[in-house]
């Protein structure tokens, strides 16, 4: 099943579960109507039944294994109930995270929708104007264009409905496609200590990213260490101590303006030592086209792999989602200049830019990796493609 057979599925669950409740709250409204006297006399019924029964009941061997029985399924039944509540609850953060997003896109592809008359090439032109404009990237939007070209559904499409459904099941199926070959997983290392590295310019949460880890990792019983090898930036220590502390977890930190390299040796040999579960690295910020910066990320990397072989078993750049197209330029540089194994986009919640996911997959084949919802550590989710491809389109997809 595709993602978006996925996403016409989860429409119509959504739908029905709404129908239900609404059904169940008819249902109680006109429980609630019943007269005191028919309660009264249901209960006088109830009491005259208990009064009949005060002689104990000796259950069978049969009665008490089927007792057992009913209970094992109900234990079932709730906890069936219990996932489906968290899956629910996943979905709920995604939707009010996209919120800025999806009402961005909406509006966008409403008013292209509402100047439509033909499938002609001023419709193909105003359709890629509307997708940049969305921050899907150039690339997607002319490719998206280009294959509903040649699309069957769309030329023979009277009205906008059949218009805008034929569209978004192009751009759900490309970007579909387009991560097939991706590994969106966390890697770990099977016989020691994990390090992760994390990279990006300065201002886009790499040290709030790695503090909400730390606790995420923290509370599932991992050891954690933290090395603050961000050494330039005034504060940025002191700001991954402060995280630190909050998820209980030790940091190792140099003096201001000391080496970053000599910081990561110490952290790289304590985390081996001492048998830590993950070492997360915080580094400077640094613009992709500054030459030394790269040369001390590669001198960081070469003391890393000197202890621990098959380190770091993780690059993650943090974008921040509220740049656009400039987070995809950085994504380009980045990738050309280190090894980035994914992306964790943040600040997601507060921007109209989420198309920039499109964008991303389409033309950096990089797996996001984590996604930002907001401050607490508990904003910081695992990126789900469902969730987001749902949450985007569920308020145009009838």
């Amino acid at each position: 099943m595709g993602l978006f057979d996925i996403f016409r599925k989860k429409k119509t669950d959504n739908q029905e579960e709404e129908s239900n409740q609404q059904a169940s709250r008819v249902s109680s409204e006109s429980l609630s109507d019943q007269t005191s006297d028919q309660l009264l006399e249901e209960q006088h019924d109830v009491q005259s039944e208990l009064d009949k029964s005060e002689a104990p009941v000796v259950k069978s061997p049969e009665t008490e294994t089927e007792t057992e029985t009913e209970t094992e399924t109900e234990t079932e039944t709730e906890t069936e109930t219990e996932t489906e509540t968290e899956i629910e609850s996943e979905q709920q953060v995604y939707n009010k995270g996209l919120e800025k997003t999806r009402t961005g896109f909406a509006a966008r592809f409403n008013k292209f929708l509402a100047n439509f008359r033909s499938v002609d090439e001023d419709f193909f032109e105003e359709l890629e104007e509307t997708l940049v404009g969305a921050d899907v990237g150039f690339d997607m939007a002319i490719k998206i264009s280009d294959e509903l070209r040649e699309e069957v559904k769309l030329e023979n499409a009277k009205r906008k409905e059949d218009v805008r459904d034929v569209i978004i099941k192009k751009m759900v199926d490309l970007y579909e496609a387009d991560g097939v070959d991706e590994d969106a997983t966390m890697h770990f290392n099977a016989n020691g200590t994990t390090v992760i590295l994390f990279v990006g310019v300065n201002g886009v949460g790499k040290t709030t990213t790695i503090g909400k880890l730390a606790t995420k990792y923290r509370q599932q019983g991992k050891s954690v260490l933290l090395a603050a090898a961000d050494t330039f930036r005034a504060g940025a220590t002191k700001q991954l101590q402060e995280w630190g502390e909050r998820a209980g977890v030790p940091v190792v930190a140099g003096k201001e303006k000391a080496d970053p390299a000599s910081v990561v040796f110490e952290a790289v040999a304590k985390a081996r030592d001492e048998h830590y579960d993950i070492l997360f690295v915080d580094t400077a910020g640094r613009l992709q086209n500054n030459v030394n910066l790269m040369q001390e990320l590669e001198k960081m990397k070469r003391i890393i792999q000197r202890e621990i072989p098959d380190a770091p078993h993780e690059v993650l750049l943090v974008l921040d989602a509220t740049t656009g197209q400039n987070a995809l330029q950085q994504a380009k540089l980045f990738k050309d200049s280190s090894d980035v194994t994914g992306i964790v986009l943040t600040k997601m919640d507060g921007t109209a830019k989420g198309g920039i996911v499109f964008a991303i997959r389409s033309e950096m084949h990089l797996p996001v990796k984590w996604i930002g919802f907001g401050e607490k550590a508990s904003d910081l989710r695992v990126f789900k493609p469902e969730e987001f491809i749902y949450s985007l389109f569920k308020d145009l997809i009838e």
